[in-house]
């Protein structure tokens, strides 16, 4: 989550009805929904490639002598966590990425994935297998970058370069990015699916980000025993729910307007992203 523990443990969502939206949703998706149930990779092949991913990164790990349940920071450095100072004075830019698919350990690797899998079985029929993996990989970075950026800035104000070697790592800031997107796309009164039905599915949404943030926040204060990154996490949950704003209105205009609005969206979030790097880089 990027986090250096566990992640934050909260309300679990079901999986979402199999109901999809024709304009934002291709005909060979569609048919998938229909004939798969929700526990076949078939019916939502980016959520499972997604989980597929992370769970072989864990076991990577493992066979290559990482303990199941504590990794050291040098193992989750070794395997691609992330460092403000490895990414900002050695160029190690791709562990924005990377760090989104390693795990502190077992109960670490299994509640993200299982809020991820939930998650992704409820957006993925809004989203699509490309743009479900675009908002994980993009959210996850904003969520690597912002908790960077404190760090950067803590470490300035304390002249405390302790603070450039936390090392972060997980899927939830990505997690925390679905749900944000989510949020936003459940708000489209004009998809063809009754409003209460929809205002329940985002009620799930909200609820689910709230407990979470309110757990992570609660350990700023209260000591559980582990560390949350909570920057991660509210920079993932912020950057889904921009980038759904301009997705919403072309949910249900066509589906060939709707994908492109996706990737003009997704390619601007990028430069977005690319640009605030450049910022923290430019800090220190």
């Amino acid at each position: 989550m990027p986090e250096t523990h566990t992640p934050p443990e909260g309300e679990v969502l079901s999986p979402a009805p199999s109901y999809v939206p024709a304009e934002a949703y291709s005909p060979e998706q569609a048919r998938r929904r229909r004939e798969y149930g929700d526990w076949d990779p078939r019916s939502a092949p980016a959520t499972y490639l997604l989980v597929a991913v992370n769970c072989a990164v864990y076991l990577w790990m493992v066979a290559h002598g990482v303990s199941p349940k504590y990794p050291t920071e040098t193992n989750l450095l070794h395997y691609g966590a992330n460092q403000t100072d490895l990414v900002v004075h050695h160029g190690q830019w791709y562990r924005l990425l990377t760090a989104t698919f390693v795990h502190v350990g077992l109960i670490h690797l299994a509640t993200n994935m299982w809020c991820l899998w939930n998650l992704g079985m409820l957006g993925e029929p809004l989203l699509g297998p490309f743009g479900m993996v675009a908002v994980y990989m993009l959210t996850g970075i904003a969520g690597n970058l912002l908790s960077m950026a404190t760090n950067t800035v803590l470490a300035l104000a304390s002249h405390d370069p302790r603070f450039l070697l936390e090392v972060g790592a997980g899927a939830s800031g990505a997690v925390f990015g679905i749900a944000g997107i989510l949020i936003v796309l459940l708000s489209n009164r004009r998809l063809p699916f009754p409003w209460p039905q929809l205002r329940q599915l985002r009620s799930r949404v909200v609820q689910f980000a709230a407990i979470n943030l309110v757990i992570g926040l609660g350990t700023m204060f209260v000591d559980f025993g582990i560390r949350i990154d909570n920057m991660a996490h509210i920079g993932g949950f912020l950057s889904g729910l921009a980038l759904g704003v301009p997705l919403l209105p072309r949910m249900t205009s066509g589906r060939e307007r709707y994908l492109r609005r996706q990737k003009f969206t997704f390619a601007a979030a990028a430069l977005v992203l690319a640009l605030f790097g450049y910022w923290i880089a430019n800090l220190l």
